[in-house]
């Protein structure tokens, strides 16, 4: 068995498609590719709720390896929309070599990858994280992960797609986009957000195209580690 984590079924609504004899438990959804069962675990947005959703998919799933999925903001123009990294910081080594090898038609850039406390939104904060962290990419799930798989003895590979950019930032302010304390997006005030400006809802368009587009990049990378590793 192994486990995958997204914050969100946004990210892993492609993945969930290609599952096989999908069953559904305590808020876990299992399923096979190829031969492999796999279970699927939404932690939501941010460290808070990720120690119970990892420890259930623990105990219930009991999975030899857990990957941590999902999308991330680069930090520098190092990285592009689209581009998959694997996170050299959190990643167990061993899976970690052998995930660049499975993947290196695609191919999956090797970079330090780091957990914020809240989402990024400005240049400025990105070139600080950057120049402070040494950095490439940032998100804010795999660091709370990582402490739950290292607590049990359980090999982590982290393995995301860059889903904004410094030059392709967020399309609206993240307050509009999404809440974090509700874990959702409230339509009213995106819809309020939208109508106040004609070309917000081309921006927005184009940023939910390239972050479909993401998505289904990384789908197919995981597809591809999943029967092999």
């Amino acid at each position: 068995m192994i486990g995958i984590t997204f914050a969100l079924p946004s990210e892993s609504s492609d993945l969930i498609r290609r599952l096989r004899e999908i069953e559904r438990h305590d808020d876990l959804i299992f399923g096979k590719i190829g031969n492999h069962d796999v279970a699927i675990a939404h932690t939501g947005v941010g460290a808070s709720n990720c120690n119970a959703r990892l420890e259930m998919l623990v105990h219930k799933a009991k999975p030899r390896l857990v990957i941590s999925s999902g999308f991330a903001g680069g930090v520098s123009e190092e990285l592009c929309v689209g581009d998959l990294i694997l996170a050299e910081n959190f990643s167990d080594p061993t899976r970690l070599s052998r995930a660049e090898q499975l993947l290196q038609d695609r191919p999956a850039r090797r970079v330090k990858l780091f957990t914020a406390t809240s989402i990024i939104e400005s240049i400025a904060e990105r070139n600080e994280i950057a120049r402070a962290s040494g950095a490439a990419a940032v998100d804010m799930e795999t660091g709370a992960i990582a402490a739950v798989c290292t607590a049990h003895g359980l090999p982590l590979l982290s393995l995301r797609v860059i889903s904004d950019t410094p030059s392709k930032p967020f399309p609206a302010p993240i307050s509009i986009l999404f809440d974090v304390e509700t874990q959702r997006t409230d339509l009213r005030k995106l819809f309020g957000y939208i109508i106040t400006g004609p070309t917000r809802i081309i921006r927005l368009l184009h940023f939910f195209r390239q972050t479909r587009q993401a998505r289904a990049h990384l789908t197919e990378a995981i597809v591809a580690l999943v029967r092999e590793l």
